[in-house]
């Protein structure tokens, strides 16, 4: 009856099942990965978001296949400033979308017929199988390796593509490594690009969440065809918003026929609401008083972290740039999910194996960083005391 696109296995993984009882247990959870900025004690300005929720101006339809432009002008504004030294992004380059996996779904359909394939980073964010799996879309791994810091190899890259190869999804910076894409890998990425007409798909949900960093945007890129996607769930902290977008650049030859269909398939499910969309300049400003609360916790929990970590010699964190995320490298003494519920059930700490994000192998733990400080201390100390 069903769809063999949907012909997942659904069943809990032994993890799942271990935290599950533990919570029937009614027993106290010390949560590293926790992700919903929404639950770790920020200050939002909530009397402003409801005031801009409230424009009567909600009350009249007018389905722009693109989105609103005061809310595609308030998105292109985000991309000016603090960025000077990049030309403008203009608001005819942008597509509203609910969410970052909608624009994943639009771009797929642009670029690929079924069967066509994808190539995606791996160590990565497990959603792309999913989406993938919806759009008839095939997925081609592409490894990063760690050398002091995650690097792409291109070369490797290189000898995984086909004739059936469409575009190369980059995670910038990514999810959970915290890495972004350095220049040199952007250029050789924009060649291998330009030769076999394939685009760049750029996930940069984090971009502004670096620890010294600063890569610039790829919403700017104009050595390749390049969709790049973001959204309010991470720059302002407000998933339940909905507010997404991506910004297509390149070649103008390639970006004009890009735009036009792009704007029939959003044209065609106009799934974009009206208030959320005239209030995109008050949820965009919320970022700024988000940001410097999310990177002075992320900068204090690190710290805290790696204080723990210098008083023993069995653990480590991997280097991040940016993001919500660090990396824990650990003994392989047991399998990573056997060892996360190991933590779970004798020290009452819950983190994420390192195989949800298909790491290469055992020995990787990944907490989120954005917990609250007393929290993420506590935690980390039970990690050590255990392993």
């Amino acid at each position: 009856m069903f769809s063999q696109r949907t012909s997942w296995n659904l069943a809990p993984n032994a993890l799942a099942l271990a935290v599950e009882a533990y919570r029937k247990a009614g027993k106290p959870l010390l949560d590293l990965t926790v992700s919903n900025p929404t639950k770790v004690g920020l200050q939002y300005d909530g009397d402003a978001m409801l005031r801009a929720l409230a424009n009567p101006a909600a009350l009249d339809y007018q389905p722009e296949s693109k989105g609103l432009l005061a809310a595609r002008e308030a998105v292109a504004e985000y991309y000016c400033c603090p960025r000077p030294e990049q030309a403008d992004v203009s608001p005819e380059q942008i597509i509203l979308t609910v969410s970052t996996s909608e624009a994943y779904a639009f771009v797929f359909r642009l670029l690929c017929n079924p069967g066509d394939e994808v190539l995606v980073p791996t160590p990565s964010y497990p959603l792309f199988q999913f989406l993938a799996d919806l759009q008839d879309v095939r997925l081609v791994p592409y490894a990063l390796f760690y050398d002091h810091g995650w690097h792409i190899d291109v070369h490797l890259l290189e000898s995984a593509l086909t004739a059936h190869s469409r575009a190369i999804v980059l995670v910038h910076p990514n999810n959970p490594t915290g890495s972004y894409v350095s220049e040199i890998e952007a250029e050789q990425l924009n060649e291998l690009c330009r030769q076999r007409g394939m685009a760049l798909l750029v996930d940069e949900v984090f971009l502004d969440y670096d620890l010294g960093v600063r890569r610039p945007s790829f919403a700017f890129n104009s050595g390749a065809l390049t969709f790049t996607l973001s959204g309010i769930s991470k720059v302002s902290a407000l998933p339940q918003m909905k507010l997404a977008w991506m910004v297509c650049s390149g070649p103008e030859e390639l970006v004009r026929p890009a735009l036009e269909r792009l704007e029939v398939i959003a044209d065609t499910y106009l799934s974009m609401n009206a208030p959320v969309q005239l209030a995109a300049p008050a949820l965009l400003s919320q970022r700024h008083s988000i940001c410097k609360q999310l990177m002075e916790r992320i900068s204090r929990n690190l710290a805290e972290l790696d204080r723990q970590l210098a008083l023993q010699s069995h653990c480590a964190r991997l280097n991040v740039e940016g993001g919500w995320y660090v990396v824990l490298r650990v003994p392989v003494t047991r399998s990573d999910e056997e060892l996360a519920i190991t933590l779970l059930e004798n020290a009452g700490v819950l983190v994420q194996p390192g195989y949800f994000y298909d790491f290469p192998g055992d020995g990787y733990l990944v907490l989120s960083v954005i917990v609250p400080e007393g929290e993420l201390s506590d935690g980390v100390r039970r990690i050590l005391q255990l392993v």
